[in-house]
């Protein structure tokens, strides 16, 4: 049996009561983060310009557009709020996976709760548990296919059309021709970093759109493929060649959720940097490194070319936002230069910041074959002074499961988020959204939520 039909199967059937603990608090902070990371990627380029458009469409006023205000579609909605989610690459990932998983599902299943009215905590909770858990369990069950493909839209498709059909109520049936329906939209590729575009952010947003239209197309009666990831011309055999590890997609399956897999990003770039800057901050803490003593910086990386240290003269001198975001130079410089790394660190302006760019250019990349895993790989930065050298080594990042943020850490990076809104959000909304995100399961309308951060 197809394992698209499998894991459609165990989308319907698993309920709130099917979830163990660690699930419903892992799935509750990965609501309250994308919500933050969204609000914080309102004010993003392409966000308004993609609001605008959108607004222009019109149609009959479903859901909410987070911060911008107004409903839109559930389909626009969906696309608005995944978008700005991603924007600054500040939402959740798995570090196994290699993708961001929420921010495709979470706007999905907003969309159709407010759609459909009076969703209860526990059955959002289930939804986006579900949804997150397709989306990851693609992702671990890749061996790394063809190289181009961004994971996150691509199984984000299917995450965010089972989070959207389990709202909806899809039969078992209905469940398989909506995943059938997203194989048929589903992409997303890794040439928007090679030319620091801006769709790397607005792929997320395709996908939270068509898992939407997916569901509700199914919904409607409209039949999508049956074996959409293991028929002869399915995703994994079109996409990766057979290039994939069969088990992934269904041990456990129902028993076991990823969700309480995922990490959280306490820096506002690509996860990869992370623990390269726990490094940094972990020197700073112990003595202070003056960077105009600097002469030398070495970071110890898992390929050669390592993908955010190549080409290493853009890395070093980011042409765009995406190029800072996704460097390993300009983010170790500007945690040394600053002393933090934080949203008003990725303007057009702050990534020309002489100093900045000045450490940037000691920045050199030293290929260590024993750092190669699968998982988010350890970080190991090394600075060189006149009179010093301070070396650290960081095995597992800060936001991993294994070192995590609480709730606590998650809410207060809520509130620095909305500080960072295009809009100015009330502060009592702000502590409202956290409280309400941190009793989720108790409450009979979700969609209070969306209110408050429209």
């Amino acid at each position: 049996m197809d394992a698209s039909i499998v894991m459609a199967k165990a989308a319907v059937n698993t309920r709130y009561a099917d979830l163990p603990a660690a699930a419903v608090e892992a799935a509750k902070k990965d609501i309250l983060d994308t919500l933050g990371t969204t609000i914080a990627g309102s004010a993003a380029p392409g966000e308004p310009e993609i609001v605008d458009l959108l607004k222009e469409f019109g149609g009959k006023g479903e859901a909410t557009i987070a911060v911008y205000g107004g409903k839109l579609t559930a389909v626009s909605a969906a696309m608005a709020n995944g978008s700005m989610g991603h924007a600054l690459d500040y939402d959740d990932t798995h570090d196994g996976a290699i993708l961001h998983a929420g921010v495709t599902a979470i706007p999905a299943a907003f969309a159709i709760a407010e759609r459909i009215g009076k969703v209860n905590g526990n059955d959002f909770i289930a939804a986006v548990t579900m949804g997150v858990d397709v989306t990851c369990r693609m992702g671990l069950a890749n061996n790394e296919g063809p190289a181009g493909f961004v994971l996150t839209p691509l199984y984000g498709f299917f995450g965010a059309t089972v989070a959207a059909g389990k709202l909806l109520g899809l039969t078992e049936d209905q469940m398989v021709s909506a995943l059938g329906i997203a194989y048929s939209q589903a992409a997303g590729n890794n040439q928007c970093l090679d030319d620091g575009a801006l769709t790397k952010r607005m792929q997320a947003g395709f996908a939270a759109r068509g898992g939407v239209m997916a569901a509700l197309m199914a919904q409607k009666g409209v039949r999508g493929t049956t074996n959409s990831f293991e028929g002869r011309c399915g995703l994994f055999k079109v996409y990766h060649g057979s290039n994939y590890t069969p088990r992934f997609l269904t041990d456990g399956l129902g028993e076991t959720f990823e969700v309480t897999n995922l990490s959280f990003k306490p820096y506002p770039c690509c996860r990869i940097n992370h623990p390269y800057l726990d490094a940094v901050f972990a020197l700073l803490r112990e003595q202070p490194i003056n960077p105009g003593d600097i002469e030398a910086i070495t970071v110890y990386v898992n390929k050669d070319p390592h993908e955010l240290c190549s080409p290493l003269e853009v890395k070093r001198n980011p042409r765009t936002i995406v190029d800072a975001q996704f460097s390993i130079p300009y983010n170790v410089a500007c945690a040394l230069v600053k002393g933090k790394v934080s949203i008003s660190d990725f303007t057009d302006a702050a990534i020309k910041d002489a100093a900045v760019v000045a450490l940037a250019n000691k920045v050199t990349p030293e290929f260590e074959p024993s750092m190669v895993r699968r998982e988010l790989t350890p970080g190991k930065v090394e600075i060189r002074t006149g009179s010093a050298v301070y070396s650290k080594y960081i095995d597992i990042a800060y936001g991993h499961p294994r070192n995590p943020m609480d709730m606590a850490a998650i809410g207060e990076k809520f509130r620095d988020c909305a500080r960072s809104a295009a809009r100015p959000l009330p502060e009592k909304n702000v502590e409202k959204v956290i409280e309400l995100c941190s009793r989720m399961e108790e409450l009979d309308d979700v969609t209070e939520i969306m209110r408050l951060v429209g």
